[in-house]
């Protein structure tokens, strides 16, 4: 039974004793008791409930205290804000592997150390024997300058027009691309670039020239980084020395020459105003070719130099009246062109262990040179219908140092050499090696010979006219260039013992050990044949043709002599007065004698089969001159001989030339003043394995390394 029915009892007992009836007060004592008795029993319980719970949330708050807060499970912008982040996170990290595979594919063959060092081909300078510059009709480039060696109105000039915050930015404006932008877009075209000096080297100088993206991103970091590796004065050094400029020019050294013949510290301001204004377009800008329009983008520089504060308004218009009295004009061919190519194979090989500007001194002789030119002009010029087309003449001093070479009738229509490429047949200059290999063999000039009509397995060499002499003497065969006569003394010596003696006398062409040998059927070039005729007037043989007196290098202001890149070997005094004798006898009675001049001459005249070459090759005291006419393509000309057009082309030149005037002593080295030591490269090179070219050096066999003084 439970406490509601106790209750329940209690009171229906209460109800009872209300009655009257003895034993009622008894009832309710014992009532009231029970009642008490349960109260304090309800309250101890309470009490000890109370405690146990009080007790349990204590420890509840401990463990709470003690164990991480729950995690409230994250709402819907919550989420989002995560998933944000997550992809942002991605996207970052794949654009910086796409720009770094960017970058690597643009950039990774970058030469970088190459362009921070330079070190690109040299810039070879030839000068004439008497320091004059060569300056070619193709490329040229002139002597590497200093950017503080130029004169301040051509740098302002250059800047005001190209890159007006040059010394501002950081190798890419980005305010001139603005403002390029800009500008482009008012006109609706391309008017105005935002490339930097900076970016336009890195374009002339070590990039492609396609426009691609590829070259784009290159250009674009690599200036930043050539700005902080060389600064600004280097870059503008380079930049003025390797654009180009129309008419073949590189740099403004060769702009100044090509255009106006001066160095570029003697240009005025129009002069710098009108160079700084070919950079946007130099072919069409070439104030040679278009001197109106040069001259108007002059006017432009100079008005951007106002505009700039470089100069004044008045300073402009000064420079402006000058362009009434300018005319630009190529300097004239006193500067030997086909020579200038030829010696220029050997001085690129010089220059190509160092860097900077290499100064090679020539042994071309400006005045010679001339002279050989008009020759050869006026030569071609009148020979007439089925004259020769073409001619070449080298003039060498005994020591095959090259003074003047033609190598055509003009060198900007035709620059194939035909004095050192073209091979021809010689005809009878070739006898000079016959009666050389018959002296050696002990036959005296006065011996008789057999000069009639002949045939060599079905092969008849024929006299010039047909006619045929009998027994004659060898220096008569050989003055009167009697071809029969001459192929039997071949027979009688032998052929070989004819080749070799051509070899010894310096001609290395390939040589057909056949009867015809004796008239010249092996094709030679000039530049050699004329070699071998400076062996005899000299006594020693083989003269190599040399044309590179002496080097020097801004890169360690060494010096050096030079000359051929082999020395003669062998002495041929004994037979050279026999030799010098009959040649002299072809000019005084024989074949040669249009080639007559006042003093001592003598050579020999050669003509080959059916009139397509006419040769004449001779000497004076001091002077060796070769001389071909013919026709590039073989075909024969109308009658002309080696004792005809050639010969007289040879006392024309002699007449011409005054060699008290000439720069050097052409029977020796040349003046040799330039240079301090002997190194030949070319024969260093041979000789020594370990040549060092740097600086002329080689190492023996013991002890430290030395001086390469041949």
């Amino acid at each position: 039974m439970d406490d509601s029915d106790k209750s329940s009892d209690a009171q229906a007992t209460g109800e009872r004793a209300d009655t009257p009836h003895s034993s009622a007060g008894h009832g309710f004592s014992r009532s009231a008791r029970a009642a008490s008795a349960l109260g304090s029993a309800l309250r101890s319980e309470l009490g000890a409930s109370m405690r146990a719970a009080s007790s349990h949330w204590r420890q509840r708050r401990a463990q709470r205290a003690a164990s991480p807060k729950p995690t409230l499970p994250p709402t819907g912008s919550t989420r989002r804000r995560h998933r944000i982040l997550a992809a942002l996170a991605v996207f970052v990290l794949v654009g910086a592997i796409f720009v770094a595979g960017i970058l690597w594919w643009a950039l990774r063959d970058v030469p970088w150390e190459e362009i921070a060092d330079g070190s690109i081909a040299p810039v070879v300078v030839l000068e004439g024997a008497d320091g004059s510059p060569l300056v070619q009709e193709g490329p040229y480039q002139g002597a590497y300058t200093r950017v503080d060696a130029f004169p301040r109105h051509l740098v302002d000039a250059v800047l005001s027009i190209e890159d007006r915050r040059f010394y501002e930015h950081w190798g890419v404006d980005f305010r001139g691309i603005a403002r390029a932008f800009m500008r482009n877009l008012d006109a609706g075209e391309v008017v105005q670039g935002g490339s930097t000096i900076t970016q336009q080297l890195i374009k002339i100088s070590y990039l492609e020239r396609d426009r691609t993206y590829r070259r784009k991103i290159q250009e674009f970091v690599i200036a930043f980084w050539l700005e902080r590796r060389l600064g600004k004065d280097e870059i503008l050094t380079r930049y003025l020395n390797n654009i180009y400029l129309g008419a073949g020019a590189t740099g403004v050294p060769a702009a100044a020459r090509i255009y106006f013949d001066k160095e570029p510290a003697e240009l005025d301001l129009g002069e710098s105003a009108m160079i700084a204004g070919l950079i946007i377009a130099p072919s069409v800008l070439n104030p040679i070719a278009n001197a109106e329009r040069a001259e108007e983008r002059a006017r432009i520089v100079l008005d951007a130099m106002v505009a700039n504060g470089k100069i004044s308004a008045e300073e402009a218009q000064a420079a402006k009246a000058t362009y009434a009295e300018l005319q630009p004009t190529r300097p004239a061919t006193r500067l030997g062109s086909w020579f200038a190519d030829w010696a220029m194979r050997d001085a690129r090989e010089i220059a190509a262990d160092y860097r900077g500007t290499i100064t090679v001194a020539t042994t071309l002789e400006p005045q010679l040179q001339a002279v050989a030119e008009r020759v050869v002009r006026e030569a071609l010029d009148g020979a007439g219908e089925g004259g020769p087309g073409q001619g070449a003449l080298v003039a060498m001093g005994p020591d095959g140092a090259v003074l003047a070479m033609v190598g055509g009738r003009n060198y900007q229509e035709s620059t194939f050499n035909r004095a050192v490429d073209a091979r021809r047949q010689p005809g009878s200059t070739f006898k000079l090696f016959v009666l050389y290999a018959a002296l050696k063999a002990g036959i005296d000039p006065r011996d008789l010979v057999v000069d009639q009509e002949i045939s060599i397995n079905g092969w008849t060499p024929e006299n010039f006219g047909g006619r045929y002499y009998g027994r004659v003497p060898i220096y008569e065969a050989f003055a009167r260039s009697l071809n029969a006569a001459m192929v039997v003394l071949a027979q009688e010596v032998g052929l070989d013992k004819v080749a070799e003696a051509a070899r010894e006398l310096g001609i290395d062409a390939p040589l057909l050990e056949t009867p015809a040998l004796a008239l010249g059927a092996s094709e030679v070039t000039l530049l050699d044949l004329t070699g071998a005729y400076a062996s005899v007037l000299g006594g020693v043989a083989p003269v190599e043709p040399w044309g590179i007196e002496a080097f020097s290098a801004d890169e360690n202001g060494q010096s050096f002599r030079m000359g051929p890149a082999k020395r003669p070997s062998l002495d041929i005094g004994p037979y050279r007065d026999h030799l010098v004798g009959l040649l002299n006898l072809v000019v005084e009675q024989g074949t040669g004698r249009a080639a007559r001049v006042d003093g001592f001459s003598a050579g020999k005249t050669g003509t080959s089969q059916n009139y397509r070459d006419a040769w004449f090759v001779g000497f004076t005291e001091n002077l060796v001159v070769g001389i071909w006419v013919g026709n590039d393509d073989d075909t024969p000309m109308r009658g002309v001989t080696g004792g005809a057009l050639p010969a007289a082309m040879f006392k024309s030149f002699i007449d011409g030339t005054s060699l008290d005037a000439l720069s050097v002593e052409v029977e020796g080295t040349g003046s040799g003043e330039v240079a301090a030591r002997a190194c030949n490269i070319q024969a260093c090179a041979r000789a020594y394995r370990s040549f060092r070219t740097s600086d002329c050096s080689y190492q023996p066999y013991r002890g430290p390394r030395q001086l390469c003084e041949r």
